[in-house]
């Protein structure tokens, strides 16, 4: 067999090895990504509603002295909160996360203004640490989060550091899982609840696109959700509102924060698995096209051979 006939055939099998690597991952990546979307399902009524619940309580009479709530004319610290992948071969889902927590740094980091930074996931963490970023603290990831203990650390990391004043605004920036194939990067505002925040999609996990700030969605979802200077609800506390919301205000960030682990799993899972289907999609394409350029180069060799036997034939036959 001709040396060139034979290094397709190794390139061929090589590229199928590939083939069947990146299927494996395709398939182990669809897995998973079934268990984190039917998490996240079911997880997100409870997140909103929380939020609401939030969003309501900050507007009650004697709750806005609340140092959660405390809305601060001048900050100088901001804290945010980089929830990213662990490993690669998932597309672009850690470039986009970290350009759009680089942008909001960027937007907030005007004056004298300084942020801190949090990564849950080693992919964000180099990318901060590569851009020369303060990386305030890296906590591990988990592939698949059983349970809103996954974030307490940082939830009571970001609640002591907002009390004690070292940082003036906490936010984190997660991917908002859509579909399948459409995961969206947000960075919304954890600290202080703010009800007027021009961040995109405060408080609302796996909202509608087409609304932007909590204000807009208020507006947009009518009686089902909070009006200004209305309210659906009326809460009685006992013994005092700052005793009240001193439990329920931290299990709320808790919340908040583990619908963002939440949603940011199942958008990495399925932009791996969407990656791996290409993969594999453009492997075999590759082996068709060696396939090809093999039975072309087997024709030619195969014609050559007939040609030099028929001259030497011929030859054969003139003497």
């Amino acid at each position: 067999m001709p040396a060139n006939t034979r290094d397709i055939q190794r390139r061929i099998k090589s590229v199928n090895n590939t083939k069947k690597i990146t299927r494996a991952m395709e398939m182990v990546a669809a897995s998973k990504m079934k268990r984190a979307v039917n998490m996240v399902l079911q997880t997100r009524p409870y997140a909103n509603l929380s939020w609401n619940t939030v969003l309501n309580l900050s507007q009650v009479n004697g709750s806005k002295d609340h140092p959660l709530l405390e809305q601060r004319d001048k900050y100088k610290r901001v804290l945010l909160i980089l929830i990213s992948s662990n490993r690669g071969l998932c597309g672009g889902y850690n470039v986009q996360i970290h350009n759009k927590a680089v942008s909001s740094i960027k937007k907030h980091e005007n004056g004298d203004k300084i942020t801190d930074v949090i990564t849950m996931g080693k992919k964000g963490a180099e990318l901060m640490k590569r851009d020369g970023y303060n990386l305030f603290a890296d906590f591990e990831k988990p592939d698949l989060a059983t349970g809103v203990h996954e974030v307490q650390a940082i939830a009571k990391m970001v609640i002591d550091n907002f009390l004690a004043g070292d940082n003036d605004k906490v936010m984190v920036a997660y991917t908002d899982f859509i579909s399948s194939v459409n995961q969206v990067p947000r960075v919304k505002q954890l600290l202080p609840i703010q009800l007027d925040s021009e961040d995109e999609y405060l408080g609302i996990v796996g909202g509608d696109e087409k609304v932007g700030t909590t204000k807009e969605f208020i507006k947009e979802k009518g009686d089902k959700y909070l009006k200004k200077g209305e309210f659906q609800y009326e809460y009685i506390f006992e013994p005092s509102v700052n005793e009240v919301l001193d439990e329920i205000l931290p299990r709320l960030i808790e919340v908040q924060l583990y619908q963002a682990l939440l949603e940011a799993n199942a958008s990495e899972h399925s932009a791996r698995m969407v990656g791996m289907r290409n993969a594999t999609d453009a492997a075999g394409e590759m082996i068709d096209e060696l396939t090809l350029y093999y039975n072309k180069a087997r024709q030619a060799s195969v014609t050559n051979e007939i040609a030099e036997i028929s001259a030497g034939a011929q030859a054969m036959s003139d003497k």
